[in-house]
């Protein structure tokens, strides 16, 4: 069976939506289920994108859906308002536009939620608000201050026992927002060990066989919060951050999620870079260590690679040669626990 080319992928979907706009230009149908009935469309596109144009046209019938929508239908609004908004998270973008627009239709629906809406839609709301000032946050557009604020509204209904799935998004979306936070004053390692609790928080809650995606990322995350802590135990949290990674591992598959398994196969040759052979005698040097991490460095180059992930390709890169001239070398033994050799920090 042939596979269907790019273009007629795109003409059929541009079809689609035309027929979808028009269907929506019904005049038997009221303006509210003219609006209502573009966002569902717009859902459908959004759910399971094959490509950023679906997204796009996702977007295309969120905006036509507002212009229909009646004013007097708030919460309609609203909801076609937060459905953009993740629609808007959705797409890949350099600048801050899309981010800041993000967060304006978060910031829109939630007055509307809060007064004719259910918990639920008004916590999947503020985890997403959250979520996009986290990002902006990231480029000193935002305060990651802001971010936890509105990851905490949302824990008020996402709580462990109803909803344990976005629990667990949401202690992994705090544990990197503690960790993203400058480590320059007192109170550094207060919010590592925040982070870490709560990365292990959610992993109380979802697990390997009910919630393995999120189980994996949990797990991946703890691993990197724990090899990269800064702390006297340096050995000791390695050791269990490889066993976190390894849990991770039983998820992201290379036949499965080659970039997720990529993603962690590569924090994993972190940890084994600065991690002695004996950990009961780190005077030992760790040459062992050092070739496991340079073959899981390989590997993951050429999944990057083939993905068109250049920039993790070139790091994971360097990050062998760097391996190939300390093996060469033959050094002398490293004190373990030095982050300067950890070129990734992969979600």
């Amino acid at each position: 069976m042939q596979r269907e080319e790019p273009r007629m992928k795109s003409a059929r979907m541009e079809e689609e939506v035309r027929a979808a706009l028009a269907a929506a230009e019904d005049d038997s149908a009221s303006p509210a289920e003219r609006a209502e009935m573009l966002m569902e469309i717009a859902m459908g596109l959004q759910q399971r994108p094959k490509s950023l144009d679906q997204i796009g046209a996702a977007l295309d019938l969120y905006e036509q859906a507002l212009k229909v929508c009646p004013t007097d239908e708030r919460l309609l609004a609203a909801r076609i308002a937060a459905r953009k908004g993740t629609a808007l998270l959705a797409v890949p973008e350099e600048g801050v536009d899309r981010l800041l627009a993000a967060r304006a239709a978060f910031e829109s629906a939630i007055p509307h939620f809060i007064d004719f809406g259910r918990p639920e839609e008004l916590a999947e709301a503020e985890m997403n608000l959250g979520l996009a000032i986290q990002n902006l946050a990231g480029q000193s557009r935002a305060r990651i201050t802001d971010a936890i604020a509105a990851y905490q509204r949302a824990l008020r209904t996402f709580d462990r026992e109803r909803f344990p799935k976005e629990f667990a998004i949401l202690q992994n979306n705090l544990a990197t927002a503690f960790l993203s936070m400058p480590f320059t004053d007192s109170r550094a390692r207060m919010r590592e060990a925040l982070a870490v609790q709560a990365f292990e928080e959610g992993l109380k809650i979802v697990n390997l066989i009910d919630h393995p995606a999120e189980y994996a990322m949990l797990q991946n995350n703890l691993g990197n919060a724990l090899q990269y802590a800064s702390s006297s135990h340096a050995i000791e949290n390695n050791l269990r951050a490889l066993e976190a990674y390894d849990e991770a591992l039983k998820v992201r598959t290379r036949e499965t999620m080659p970039l997720e398994y990529a993603n962690t196969i590569a924090n994993k040759a972190n940890c084994l870079w600065n991690l002695p052979d004996d950990p009961a005698q780190p005077e030992g040097g760790n040459r062992a260590n050092l070739i496991a991490a340079r073959e899981y460095y390989r590997e993951c180059r050429e999944i990057f690679g083939r993905a068109g992930e250049t920039e993790k390709a070139r790091m994971v890169a360097e990050a062998c040669e760097q391996i190939d001239r300390e093996l060469l070398s033959a050094p002398p033994a490293k004190s373990p626990g030095l982050a300067d050799n950890s070129p990734l920090h992969l979600n």
